[in-house]
C-alpha cells in the first residue's frame, strides 16, 4: 500500500512563512516527478508547482518567486518552502507523486495523492 502524508500545514500571518513536507511511502520502485496543487474553497484544485527526480522546477505565476519546492530522494520526500504568504495563499494544499511501481519498459507508473493539509493566511 502507497502513502503520501503531508505535515507542515497551519495558521500564519499574512508576509509569513511555513514549510510543507510530504513523504512517501510503501511498495515503490522509485518517485518520479512531485509537486503540489492547492484548492481554496469554492475553487477547483490548482497547480503549484512540481519537480522532477533530477530537480528541475516549475511554479505557477502566481506562486513565482515567494515558494521554492525541493526534495530529498533518498527520503522519497517533497518540500514546499511558502514564503511571503499572501490571503489569497489559503487553501488546502496537496501534493502528489508520480511513482514508478514496476522498472519495465515502458514503466508502469501511476499518480497518488495525499490527503491535504490546511494552510490558513490570516491578517
Amino acid at each position: 500500500q502507497v502513502q503520501l502524508v503531508e505535515s507542515g500545514g497551519g495558521l500564519v500571518q499574512d508576509g509569513g512563512s511555513l514549510r510543507l513536507s510530504c513523504a512517501a511511502s510503501g511498495r515503490f520502485f522509485v518517485a518520479n516527478t512531485m509537486g503540489w496543487y492547492r484548492q481554496a474553497p469554492g475553487d477547483q484544485r490548482e497547480y503549484v508547482a512540481n519537480i522532477t527526480r533530477g530537480g528541475g522546477t516549475n511554479y505557477a505565476d502566481s506562486v513565482k518567486g515567494r515558494f521554492t519546492i525541493s526534495r530529498d530522494n533518498t527520503k522519497n520526500t517533497v518540500y514546499l518552502q511558502m514564503d511571503s504568504l499572501k490571503l489569497e495563499d489559503t487553501a488546502v494544499y496537496y501534493c502528489n507523486a508520480d511513482l514508478i511501481m514496476v522498472p519495465t519498459a515502458p514503466p508502469e507508473e501511476r499518480r497518488y495523492w495525499g490527503q491535504g493539509t490546511q494552510v490558513t493566511v490570516s491578517s
